[in-house]
């Protein structure tokens, strides 16, 4: 299942928001001090460097709002040297009540629609943007598991956002398959790969 809503009919990128491509296989590369180090790990980084160039040669700042993810894709892009230099913020807001005090979002929108849900998130977006010096932003939300999933949003249910001032938010659904420490890894890669396709 997946859904598009709200689309600035900004180009096409393969594997972006409108492509059709995979997760990628995990395979090791290495071991190093008992942490294993996966192709995933390494294609991440790289695509967080291209974001970090993108927005660089673009004078973009970006924030991001995690849920789910916990703080994950600001872990991945914060990995990148000289970040700094692009990437102003990051709140994980696990909880409704940290979605509403640190962003805004509205209790009617959780209680209506769901913290999973493209609205949470799109306003997750915007509050993230609101709140600090950044200029485009990308936001999280969804069911990481192995509880929590309803036969409505099953485990892997995840929400994105991707908003900048002057133009509407875009939001989009995702069922990511696997166990939580891979849904959490492909919530990432969507909410970047799909930032990347926008700049």
């Amino acid at each position: 299942m997946e859904t598009v809503s709200h689309s600035p009919g900004g180009r096409k990128g393969q594997g972006g928001l409108w492509g059709d491509a995979g997760r990628p296989p995990c395979s090791s590369l290495f071991d190093h001090k008992h942490k294993r180090v996966t192709m995933d790990d390494v294609s991440l980084l790289q695509l967080a460097a291209e974001i970090g160039e993108a927005l660089k040669s673009h004078q973009h700042l970006l924030t991001l709002a995690e849920s789910c993810t916990g703080g994950l894709a600001s872990a991945t892009v914060t990995g990148i040297p000289g970040s700094s230099a692009w990437f102003d913020s990051g709140y994980v807001v696990y909880s409704n009540r940290s979605k509403q005090d640190m962003l805004g979002v509205s209790e009617r929108t959780i209680l209506t629609y769901g913290a999973v849900s493209e609205e949470t998130a799109r306003e997750m977006a915007l509050g993230a943007l609101r709140s600090g010096r950044a200029t485009i932003a990308a936001s999280i939300t969804g069911i990481a598991g192995p509880d929590g999933g309803t036969p409505g949003k099953p485990v892997g249910t995840v929400c994105f956002a991707w908003a900048s001032h002057g133009g509407k938010p875009l939001s989009r659904t995702r069922v990511f398959n696997g166990d939580r420490h891979a849904i959490r890894e492909q919530s990432v890669r969507e909410a970047l790969t799909n930032l990347l396709t926008l700049l």
